[in-house]
């Protein structure tokens, strides 16, 4: 699955990519630009797919290799582990079918290759996997909308998750008062501002 880095003018979504041209369509008539990364769970398990072809199982081996690789894509050089990858196949001389993980990892690479901008995404602080976010969604919309026999509205369940996210992130005394003052003045003040005419 691919997400779009929480960014401003971003959003994240669970859709998966064959929903992407609606994404970005909506996107466009809206004018906000989606900053748009593969899951980095997603690549490290190709990694580790392709690891299996030059290591025996469980050779401890594997693992430096795959972190050296890993480094390098969150770097911003994807097309030098792709050749990489390809290169060092051909120089072990694998078969077909012991090149298998190699291939799935650099198909993979390569078809997501303008989705792999980590290095960006790093550099200005958005988060790489979704592990975060998603543990987010569960504990700030799940534990409350999920409960047993719940119904809800758009409207509700929107204003609901607003209140939510605003006690979860420790805001909520700021709106509080924000609301207080604003309420204070729809209510009072642009009601009363002119004081009423006197009878002569």
């Amino acid at each position: 699955m691919t997400r779009p880095v929480a960014a401003p003018g971003s959003c994240w979504s669970t859709a998966p990519a064959t929903s992407w041209s609606t994404f970005r369509a909506e996107a466009a008539r809206r004018g906000v630009h989606l900053h748009v990364l593969v899951d980095f769970i997603h690549v490290l398990e190709y990694l580790w797919k392709a690891a299996w072809c030059f290591y025996h199982d469980a050779d401890p081996a594997a693992e430096p290799w795959v972190a050296g690789h890993a480094v390098r894509i969150l770097a911003g050089e994807a097309d030098a582990v792709i050749a990489a990858l390809g290169q060092q196949a051909t120089d072990a001389g694998l078969t077909a079918q012991q090149r298998g993980g190699v291939d799935a990892c650099i198909g993979y690479l390569t078809a997501k290759r303008e989705l792999l901008g980590y290095d960006t995404a790093l550099e200005r602080g958005w988060p790489i996997a979704t592990g975060v976010i998603e543990g987010a969604c569960r504990h700030l919309v799940g534990d409350r909308l999920d409960i047993t026999g719940a119904r809800w509205g758009l409207h509700g369940a929107e204003a609901v998750l607003k209140l939510r996210a605003l006690w979860t992130n420790g805001d909520f005394d700021a709106y509080w008062a924000f609301h207080l003052a604003r309420e204070h003045r729809r209510v009072h003040q642009a009601r009363y501002q002119q004081p009423p005419a006197r009878a002569a």
